[in-house]
């Protein structure tokens, strides 16, 4: 534009000029007061001189040198156009004169041109001022105006961002909505299918079970009536068998009562001189016949009618039996008479010979004694007066020992109930302890004083408190009686159950009895109530005796009118043999010496001999013997020697054909375990000690 050249000669113009070399400054105005101060002063160049100086004069220079009188037309012209002004930031830069002339050397060519620079008027500078804030005011508001449009731009972009973004939201919640409602209406879909399915089964279901129910009922009443048939058929057994059973126990009632008559007509053998003990040993034998068949028929439930009928033919050989003892009687008292009357008639002969009848009659006892001698070989079932008699005194001390303290077991104080239930635990459990610690002699000992200590009246702990026999007068019978009956009923259960517990058991019950001998009595009285045979004693039946308790005195345990099986009872005799024979030969280790032992070998010796001068019992007696010989037969084997080894022999040669006799073959198990055992042991000429014996080794452990 022609103005633009105008502005650019004015500015050349001004920086040759003396004014361009003033000092000017752009806020004059603002000084108020001093403006003439000011006037007379050097004029100053705006700030923004400096950038026009170094910018735009060179440009201007190089196109068109201006000549004086275009510099001033153009300087005037240019201060009334404003736009003349670049848009360019301008740097801040004051120019001085001395930096707009020459060097020193021409400082003098120019001192006439300052003076004349000096008589310009100022509105001239005034002016350009202006334009140049005029320029800056115009800068400004493009630049804010500008600035406006493009945030205002920005603005209309981020709200249609906003809105964009806004609407695909929705879309994208739209979306989701009708994915969830499309996935709701499949599950439900898919729930309706299977429960529709679910019902389709459920129905099918109940029809098979309901088939299977009918088929189940039918079967259930088929088994109904199948188990109705079969009690109907066992109770029919069990009426016949109840039947039989009852006449068996009526045909041992009456082979009792024949053998009662065969032991009564026994007594006249010795006043007809006659040998009547085959009869004797045969109904003996016919005796235990039928009573081994009711044991049989008591582990059988029932008795079947081969059973009844053994009994029936045993009876009857029993009756035939009876009726020829009465025949042999009646002709033995028949000879009797006859040899009476032969005798009167040969003393009225022979009245004159009185000396020779005389040595005759002293010379008649000999044959007599023969045939005693005779009849002394044979064995008897009886005990010896002696021994029954011994047998009673401890039955009689027992009996005696329950009355003295009756008091204590009968009284309702809960006191003494507590005091009864204290006493029991602290005598019964230590016993009961024993066979469970029979491997430490030290442990067997604390049991032992543990014993002696309550029994001698000491406080004792017992369940967490302190026991004594002084806090009832009955106290010390109760616990007497009570410490005696476990004794034994650890040789029916334990010994019966463990054969080595016989030992420790025995070994602390021998060291009792020691120290406390009515202890030692009601052990012998329990054990021969429990098992008649450590007497021995065998029962005899008596008139208007229950069977019920003719068995229990035989031993066996009868529980409503049921007898125990044959098996078991013998388990409980075994044991308490064996606990017996091991009390006879054990002392306790810790007492004195020097006294006998309270229940020594010689009572097992005379238990031997006693009970091999009896007849034996099928099952019973062989039973017995290997068990008593198993466990005490080294003892006595060291004690009696020759004598010992005698009774040995007279067992194998005697005493086992008539075991071996009354023995039924369903009966040979103990008859063969004792003849093999003796025999072994007459081979070797030693009895082995017992397993489980007592050693030296033990005490030391």
């Amino acid at each position: 534009m022609p103005s633009e050249g105008r502005c650019w000669e004015t500015l050349q113009a001004l920086r040759s000029s003396d004014k361009g070399r003033l000092s000017y400054h752009r806020d004059w105005l603002l000084q108020g007061e001093d403006i003439l101060e000011e006037c007379m002063s050097l004029p100053k160049l705006s700030a923004y001189s400096g950038w026009v100086v170094d910018h735009v004069l060179p440009h201007t220079q190089e196109n068109s040198p201006p000549s004086e009188t275009s510099t001033s037309s153009g300087s005037t012209s240019a201060l009334d156009q404003p736009s003349c002004v670049p848009k360019s930031p301008v740097r801040n830069a004051t120019f001085s004169p001395a930096s707009l002339t020459a060097p020193d050397e021409t400082k003098g060519k120019h001192e006439s041109q300052h003076t004349e620079s000096m008589l310009l008027q100022s509105s001239r500078g005034i002016k350009v001022e202006g334009c140049i804030r005029m320029y800056e005011l115009v800068h400004r508001m493009k630049g804010t105006e500008g600035l406006r449009q493009w945030q205002e731009e920005q603005e209309r972009k981020v709200r249609a961002l906003s809105e964009m973004a806004s609407e695909q939201l929705k879309r994208f919640d739209e979306r989701k909505e009708l994915k969830q409602h499309k996935e709701f209406q499949d599950l439900r879909d898919a729930m309706e299918k299977s429960t529709k399915e679910a019902l389709g089964l459920q129905e099918k279901l109940k029809a098979e079970h309901r088939h299977r129910a009918k088929i189940l009922n039918l079967k259930l009443r088929e088994a109904e009536q199948q188990r109705l048939k079969q009690v109907e058929r066992e109770r029919l057994r069990r009426e016949e068998g109840q039947i039989r059973l009852r006449s068996l126990y009526a045909l041992q009632e009456e082979m009792l009562h024949l053998n009662q008559q065969l032991d009564s007509s026994n007594q006249q053998k010795d006043l007809l001189k006659i040998d009547l003990s085959a009869f004797w040993t045969r109904g003996n034998q016919l005796c235990g016949l039928i009573s081994g068949i009711i044991r049989a028929a008591s582990e059988n439930d029932f008795p079947t009618a081969e059973d009844q009928a053994m009994a029936e033919q045993a009876l009857q050989e029993m009756r035939d039996l009876l009726t020829n003892l009465d025949q042999e009687i009646t002709r033995a008292c028949e000879d009797k008479r006859r040899q009476n009357e032969k005798e009167a008639v040969q003393v009225k002969q022979r009245e004159s010979q009185a000396q020779q009848e005389a040595e005759a009659q002293k010379e008649s006892p000999a044959p007599s004694q023969g045939t005693g001698g005779k009849q002394n070989e044979d064995l008897q079932v009886k005990v010896q007066d002696t021994t029954m008699q011994w047998y009673q005194q401890l039955q009689d001390a027992s009996s005696q020992c329950v009355l003295a303290f009756e008091g204590l077991t009968s009284s309702k104080d809960s006191q003494t109930k507590k005091i009864k239930m204290d006493l029991q635990k602290a005598a019964t459990i230590p016993v009961s302890q024993i066979s469970t610690i029979a491997d430490l002699g030290s442990k067997l000992k604390e049991i032992f004083d543990k014993i002696h200590s309550l029994l001698s009246g000491k406080p004792v702990q017992s369940a967490g408190h302190s026991v004594s026999v002084t806090l009832n007068p009955q106290g010390l019978d109760f616990v007497q009686y009570k410490l005696a009956e476990k004794f034994v009923k650890q040789g029916e259960e334990e010994v019966a159950s463990h054969h080595e517990a016989a030992f420790p058991i025995a070994v602390v019950a021998s060291g009792i009895w020691e120290l406390h001998p009515r202890v030692g009595d009601l052990i012998l009285a329990h054990l021969h109530k429990k098992c008649p045979y450590s007497v021995p004693f065998y029962p005899a039946f008596k008139e208007g005796m229950a069977l019920e308790d003719y068995q229990r005195m035989l031993g066996y345990q009868v529980k409503d009118s049921k007898v125990e099986q044959q098996d078991n009872f013998l388990k409980r005799m075994s044991g308490m043999i064996r606990l017996y024979a091991a009390i006879i030969q054990l002392r306790w280790p810790y007492g004195n010496r020097q006294e006998n032992h309270p229940h020594g070998l010689n009572h097992g010796w005379r238990w031997l001999a006693q009970i091999l001068n009896m007849e034996p019992l099928s099952d019973v007696t062989a039973t017995l013997l290997f068990d008593f010989l198993e466990v005490c037969g080294n003892a006595l084997m060291k004690q009696y020697q020759a004598q010992f080894w005698k009774m040995i022999l007279l067992i194998k040669e005697d005493y086992f054909p008539r075991i071996e006799a009354i023995t039924s073959s369903g009966e040979m198990g103990s008859f063969i375990r004792l003849k093999q055992f003796l025999e072994k042991c007459l081979q070797r000429k030693e009895i082995p000690l017992p397993k489980g014996f007592l050693t030296s080794s033990f005490w030391r452990s």
